[in-house]
């Protein structure tokens, strides 16, 4: 504690000059702490612009690589994945979730070919797959069965890493999910393909444009607080991110970022284990649209929040602004 008093102690001393503020900094961002979402769409010099989400769009194959290209000359270290299925292969039982020729295992290949050191990020969960919009089976009473989803997780993580997947990402919050795909992966020979969980992902408000953008929000029937977490709750996070990290689980994830930045902190405290962050599609849509309406500047708004994540102990973030951050930041 200082107990020098003015004028001896003047903080602002160390504010005035930008370089004094650069050196005395206690968090850094770099384009190294950022993850780019990709949203992947079939054809060929496909670019479809998401109206949800200025700025962003769903690119076929050959865009996907641009993108990869272009992530690894900004110095973005890691993109995710995303696909926007077929109409007519979404099924009850999401078996295209499955099919080693899917979308994500093809952008998958198409990524490792145009930019091999760029890591590839796919989510594991059955939403974009199924008729219904939910992320695992549902019975016919509506409910999202568990152990039957996991079965099919556990396939859909092994089509990925066979296909070239650095880091499987499961989304869908089933119970024992990580162990899983964790004993599935050792026993098929992919024992460094990492697993980044998302630990505690809250049934939240602002998922609505990612919805639009993977073509699952229409189809949605009732909503997912059945599996995803309760807003109001902070210690079950901690139980989930103990309980994933104890079934093999590498690295985890808070979702949304900005609304949960208590629970960043609280899961670095505890466990000191790297913490990656999702700056969600309605975090980012909410911040194009105050730029667009003239309430903020949008460099400043994305490098503001991005370094909040940081500040917090996040040790990097899923951003659509990854790009324009990475041009900001020099990369």
């Amino acid at each position: 504690m200082d107990h020098a008093a003015y004028p001896a102690l003047r903080l602002r001393r160390t504010r005035v000059a930008p370089w004094s503020r650069r050196l005395v900094a206690e968090t850094v961002l770099t384009p190294s702490d950022l993850i780019w979402p990709l949203f992947v769409t079939e054809g060929a010099q496909v670019e479809e612009p998401i109206a949800t989400l200025p700025g962003v769009s769903r690119w076929s194959l050959d865009g996907i690589a641009a993108r990869a290209r272009e992530a690894q000359a900004l110095g973005i270290p890691c993109v995710a994945l995303f696909p926007n299925t077929p109409q007519h292969l979404r099924t009850a039982d999401g078996r295209e979730a499955t099919n080693p020729y899917n979308l994500i295992c093809r952008a998958i290949a198409a990524i490792k070919d145009a930019a091999p050191d760029v890591g590839v990020l796919t989510d594991v969960a059955l939403d974009p797959y199924t008729e219904h919009g939910h992320d695992g089976l549902v019975d016919d009473r509506g409910y999202v069965m568990n152990d039957a989803t996991m079965q099919v997780l556990t396939e859909q993580a092994l089509v990925q890493a066979r296909a070239g997947a650095d880091i499987i990402a499961p989304s869908d919050m089933m119970d024992g999910r990580v162990g899983a795909i964790r004993r599935a992966l050792e026993e098929a020979a992919h024992p460094n393909v990492q697993i980044m969980a998302y630990a505690a992902k809250y049934a939240s408000a602002f998922y609505g444009p990612f919805r639009d953008a993977v073509g699952s929000g229409g189809r949605l029937k009732g909503d997912k607080r059945g599996y995803q977490m309760d807003h109001a709750n902070s210690d079950e996070a901690l139980r989930e991110v103990a309980l994933d990290l104890a079934e093999g689980a590498d690295t985890v994830m808070v979702k949304p970022g900005l609304p949960y930045l208590d629970i960043v902190r609280r899961v670095k405290d505890r466990f000191a284990v790297p913490v990656f962050v999702y700056q969600v599609s309605g975090e980012y849509a909410m911040i194009e649209a105050a730029a667009a309406a003239g309430m903020g500047d949008r460099d400043a708004l994305a490098l503001e929040t991005l370094t909040a994540f940081k500040r917090a102990g996040a040790s990097g973030v899923l951003t659509y602004f990854a790009p324009l951050a990475a041009r900001l930041l020099g990369g």
